[in-house]
């Protein structure tokens, strides 16, 4: 569905309203995503029509937006791509929002913004459920806020009602362009040679760049000392093992315009379908194993030595989520966590 057919944003909503009855009459079970999907539009379009929601669109800059969520208290933060969820319990402190990169560095909400993808904003309201969602320039989630019991609702209402525009406009979409880089390393020596003399993990995106290799790409080439393959389901192996040892972990999860990391140890595992579930009071993670290709354990020098995290992929080679044990900057690597890691690399990689 073209949005492009519409000249007016009544005329844009009212046609999405119809054909979104329909299919939610047919298969009423269906998430957001999920009647996108069907529909043939973004999420945010549906959120834009009031499909099973109600919202205001909201102005001003992700960046002012994201400066007053500090006012809210106590709020759920999620983030998400297509095979993996993560919703945190938590405030949002020190927060650094003026650039195109921005950083939230609270103790228990922990994300780094990517502000150049991020297009849209609504103030939502589904089954008396309030949230924030952001959206990038195709209409993806991009980041969500939710009201909690522990929110401060006069300060949710000043916020919304300090951004919120007069009326909704009409929503242009547009593809964001792929990544300009190759599935596989043109020079696996001069890459490993550049693996090989980082000496901090933020310096690895970069190195990617400059070779216009994908993550996975790098992985393939660089050897496995460096990265091994290792059982599809090591996944639900370490966070097994950490829940029992009370290991105490990071977990990424992220989008082109957002990372969610959690930091602490999880708890309460549940395996539901095709989904491995953390299900803790402040901490939940939605992992689908189906979407599962591979999974990696990777090794990157740095001035604090070296440093191992667990990467999970796709078939077509995107990344779902990542650990590493819990460390700060200066501090070496927990021993316990190479440990588990080193274990890993031993279980075959059929199981």
């Amino acid at each position: 569905m073209s949005h492009a057919l519409f000249s007016s944003f009544a005329d844009f909503a009212t046609d999405l309203q119809q054909h979104h009855a329909k299919l939610i009459a047919a298969e009423p079970k269906l998430r957001v995503r999920e009647r996108a999907n069907r529909l043939g539009v973004s999420e945010a379009a549906l959120v834009a029509a009031d499909c099973g929601v109600t919202s205001h669109e909201l102005s001003g800059t992700p960046q002012e937006l994201f400066r007053q969520l500090g006012t809210l208290g106590e709020v759920m933060a999620l983030s998400r791509n297509d095979w993996c969820v993560h919703e945190r319990h938590g405030r949002y402190e020190d927060i650094h929002a003026d650039g195109p990169v921005g950083m939230v560095l609270g103790p228990d909400i922990d994300l780094r913004m990517f502000f150049s993808q991020w297009r849209f904003a609504y103030a939502v309201t589904e089954s008396g459920r309030d949230s924030i969602q952001f959206f990038d320039a195709e209409g993806i989630a991009v980041h969500k806020v939710y009201r909690t019991d522990m929110t401060d609702l006069a300060a949710w209402q000043t916020l919304v009602a300090a951004f919120a525009r007069p009326a909704k406009t009409l929503p242009h979409f547009e593809v964001i362009n792929a990544a300009d880089e190759s599935p596989r390393a043109s020079d696996p020596a001069a890459l490993r040679a550049a693996w090989l003399a980082l000496d901090d993990t933020h310096a690895f995106f970069p190195m990617l760049r400059k070779f216009k290799v994908s993550r996975l790409g790098a992985l393939h080439a660089a050897g496995p000392d460096l990265a091994q393959r290792v059982a599809i389901d090591a996944t639900q192996a370490l966070l097994q093992r950490a829940s029992e040892t009370g290991l105490s972990i990071m977990c990424f999860v992220g989008n082109r315009g957002m990372v969610q990391i959690h930091t602490g140890p999880v708890h309460k595992l549940v395996e539901t379908g095709p989904w491995f579930n953390v299900l803790d009071p402040r901490f939940n993670l939605h992992l689908l194993t189906s979407a599962i290709d591979s999974t990696w354990v990777v090794n990157k020098p740095t001035r604090d030595g070296w440093v191992t995290s667990l990467e999970v992929y796709n078939a077509t080679g995107d990344l779902i989520v990542q650990f590493f044990g819990e460390r700060k900057p200066g501090k070496p690597e927990l021993p316990a966590w190479r440990e588990l890691l080193v274990n890993l690399c031993q279980e075959p990689l059929a199981a």
